[in-house]
């Protein structure tokens, strides 16, 4: 096999790691919006890949949910049921990372036995291997922290962070991939365009982490109206309790801050675009410049209508609004993955 086609299937594996994550962040999206993250308790990696397979096993894992204070404060009215419902999608979320690590180790000892490995290769991958684990453990630390008599959800700041490292992983296996994908003709240098994407790929960083803010803190509901917010655009009472406060705990000023800034990542996204256009010389550049545009006006779009949905939200049910905000994250982490695309392509040197 050349050389070229085997690298086009290790690029092939991992776009198929990236889907596979994508997918892994909206199911943990799921267990958030359903309330379910804090429905298994212990942390098996082995035999936790198995539900509870008789009446006995049920009622146990059931006992332990029922010591929580989430149980206790808000789901005290639980039948068996109602628990197995959540339960569900926690360790749904949970046994799609086991197949994803079935699915990256198995192809990685066979690409490896048949030498289609280049040394430059190792250390990405040793990258993925540590950044994979690290999600793993991040995941299971936020879990850990509702798993009290006072916490009935987890940190906010707990779930960014969760958030955030599975975005640097996927990232990381874009980049990864793209490096194996993209010929070097194909690269553009053009080093105005690619300062300006990085720059709206730093905004639109910390806007993902507002947006795990609203979702932790359940903010949307907080000011379910647009475009102003709870009838003014800019409320009085954000700061009251002092900036930091406000900006780090205040729903409303979360709520602000994340509206905010989706103004102004899309009109920089098309102020880049227009720049972008004029750039013709790459054929892979002109497929991929077009999809931030797109992107940032449907995000936009779902932003409005998931705010605007936020007074259906019923407790343990998955409704419009839920879905509507899984779209709506679904496009954030999309855009952001497009932005990786056009930097990479953009290359940082004439040569």
């Amino acid at each position: 096999m050349t050389t070229e086609r085997s690298q086009r299937i290790i690029a092939n594996w991992l776009l198929i790691g990236v889907g596979m994550l994508v997918i892994q962040v909206l199911l943990g999206g799921v267990t958030r919006l359903t309330g379910s993250g804090l429905s298994i308790t212990e942390w098996d990696p082995l035999m936790g890949a198995l539900p509870p397979l008789n009446e006995t096993e049920w009622q146990q894992a059931f006992h332990n949910y029922q010591q929580i204070a989430q149980y206790k404060y808000i789901n005290n009215h639980f039948t068996l049921n109602d628990f197995k419902f959540i339960f569900f999608w926690e360790w749904f979320h949970r046994l799609w990372a086991r197949f994803m690590g079935v699915v990256f180790l198995l192809p990685f000892i066979y690409f490896l036995i048949k030498g289609w490995f280049k040394k430059w290769m190792v250390t990405p991958l040793i990258m993925l291997f540590v950044l994979g684990a690290l999600q793993g453990l991040i995941g299971w630390l936020m879990v850990m922290s509702g798993l009290n008599d006072e916490n009935l959800y987890v940190s906010h700041f707990r779930l960014a962070i969760h958030f955030m490292a599975a975005m640097v992983l996927i990232v990381y296996t874009l980049v990864f991939a793209l490096s194996l994908l993209v010929p070097s003709a194909q690269r553009v240098y053009n080093p105005t365009l690619r300062k300006f994407a990085l720059s709206i790929i730093i905004l639109l960083s910390f806007q993902l982490i507002y947006g795990c803010f609203m979702a932790g803190l359940k903010a949307a509901s907080a000011a379910p109206t647009w475009p102003d917010i709870n009838g003014a655009l800019y409320p009085a009472d954000m700061f009251s309790k002092g900036f930091v406060e406000g900006i780090l705990h205040n729903p409303i000023a979360i709520h602000f801050i994340h509206r905010t800034l989706a103004y102004i990542i899309f009109i920089l996204v098309i102020i880049w675009w227009r720049k972008a256009v004029k750039t013709t010389t790459s054929a892979t550049f002109n497929k991929a410049k077009k999809w931030p545009l797109i992107l940032v006006c449907t995000q936009v779009l779902l932003g409005i209508l998931t705010v605007l949905s936020s007074t259906n939200i019923v407790l343990g049910q998955f409704g419009i609004f839920e879905f509507l905000a899984e779209l709506h994250q679904l496009t954030g982490m999309l855009l952001l993955l497009s932005f990786t695309s056009v930097m990479y392509i953009l290359k940082n040197n004439p040569a």
